[in-house]
């Protein structure tokens, strides 16, 4: 499908910041009783891939200019943050704050003593059972930088410094089924654990999630459907919990279809810039439902410093954050109807009401709220039917042989979430999310 012109969308600009500002990564003093500061990593060396040409494409247009680190009296993170006051959340938290929800993040873990999260993170599971163990510097960053665009309350005095999440009284319930890319063991994972992101949805499901988030997936040029993650993601909506995935970050590479987010019956969320235009690392496929902030937008680190990062991975748990505000208000709606409901509300819609860019336009939580209270609960409709197979992106010669990740990877197949030479949208490898650290 050939992407409508996309038509101009613009938001409001975040308190405190110009427009294509970029943040300075700072450090501050932990809070009292919070564990001692590691030292932060080393500056990612540069990767020449299509993704990094296209975001070096993307600075050209929002902005180069570094800024100053800011003044001592304001917390520099929370002065960076634009993408709540794009959303309403003020608005939106005159309703609910999330309370009485749980999001499950399946990443690759969180750190529950982060300052920003205190509190709030449930004990989870660890479906992959090797890799960083808490406390190394390869454990937890990316999931963690979820966690916290979702859930985060801040921290210090009135909770003023640190990041906000969209949903700051829901709780989180993490689950590990992928390793950050330094991991060592991360190729290892990916080759024995090709069953951990299905694994990860049931267990979620069972042990309470309300919502899942997949900051995640896969869009190699051998992904395809693979029957067990589309049974989970089946089963999760068959118990009610709304499903959640990042479209993809291949919009200027090959722009194939990303899994999760192809699956039927997936929230599929594009990243906007802080104009609201659609970011060109962003895939534009038929799948994606919605859009929500994705490029320079504030991460939380288990380090406890914080940086701007890019990515589909972003947009998703903003609209995790979101729905856990409808669930939260209205807990008896389906995930159709909340799924629906997030899509007819949104803002800056394109031409025609939808597009492969942005889906139906910005997320507006406060909006979806108002809109969710005049809706009369239904019972949980029946999972949606897989689509057929040619309608997903180019798969295996034998569709038979798109079993379970662990069938597959046993038989040497490439195919499937954790199939050797898939690219995860997750941390570096596809989750591209781009790193500007300072000392």
């Amino acid at each position: 499908m050939t992407p409508a012109a996309p038509s101009p969308r613009r938001l409001p600009p975040a308190t405190g910041t110009a427009a294509g500002e970029r943040h300075r990564r700072t450090a501050r003093p932990a809070p009292a009783g919070s564990r001692p500061r590691r030292s932060r990593l080393p500056r990612p060396p540069r990767r020449p891939h299509a993704l990094g040409r296209a975001l070096t494409a993307l600075a050209v247009t929002v902005g180069t200019v570094a800024l100053a680190a800011a003044p001592a009296a304001a917390d520099s993170a929370r002065a960076s943050d634009w993408a709540l006051s794009a959303l309403h959340a003020q608005q939106a938290w005159r309703t609910t704050k999330g309370a009485g929800v749980t999001v499950a993040v399946l990443d690759t873990g969180v750190d529950a003593t982060h300052p920003d999260l205190t509190g709030q993170v449930l004990k989870g599971k660890d479906e992959v059972g090797f890799g960083a163990k808490p406390g190394d510097k390869a454990w937890a960053k990316h999931g963690t930088g979820m966690a916290a665009i979702i859930a985060g309350h801040g921290h210090g005095p009135g909770d003023g410094d640190g990041v906000l999440g969209i949903a700051p009284e829901a709780r989180i319930l993490p689950v590990r089924v992928i390793l950050e890319d330094k991991d060592p063991q991360r190729q290892k994972a990916r080759t024995d654990r090709g069953d951990a992101l299905p694994a990860g949805i049931r267990w979620a499901v069972d042990h309470g999630a309300d919502v899942i988030n997949l900051s995640l997936g896969d869009d190699s040029a051998t992904a395809a459907p693979v029957a067990a993650e589309d049974d989970a993601i089946r089963y999760a909506l068959g118990k009610g919990a709304v499903v959640v995935a990042s479209a993809g970050n291949g919009g200027d590479a090959a722009d194939r279809s990303s899994y999760p987010a192809a699956y039927p019956g997936v929230i599929a969320v594009a990243a906007v810039d802080r104009h609201g235009e659609h970011a060109s690392f962003s895939t534009h496929r038929w799948y994606t439902s919605v859009s929500a902030p994705g490029v320079e937008v504030v991460i939380a680190d288990p380090d406890r410093t914080y940086y701007n990062g890019w990515g589909t991975s972003a947009a998703s748990a903003y609209a995790s954050g979101a729905v856990a505000l409808i669930r939260s208000a209205y807990p008896k709606l389906s995930p159709a109807q909340v799924k629906q409901v997030l899509e007819d509300t949104t803002r800056d819609k394109p031409a025609g009401g939808r597009d492969d860019e942005v889906g139906t336009g910005l997320i507006d939580p406060a909006a979806a709220l108002a809109a969710a209270g005049k809706l009369t609960p239904g019972p949980v409709q029946p999972t949606p039917a897989a689509y057929p197979q040619a309608y997903f992106a180019p798969g295996p010669a034998d569709p038979a042989k798109a079993g379970s990740s662990s069938q597959l990877l046993a038989n040497g197949a490439a195919t499937g979430f954790a199939a050797a030479g898939a690219v995860l949208i997750a941390v570096a490898a596809l989750l591209h999310f781009r790193l500007r650290r300072t000392r």
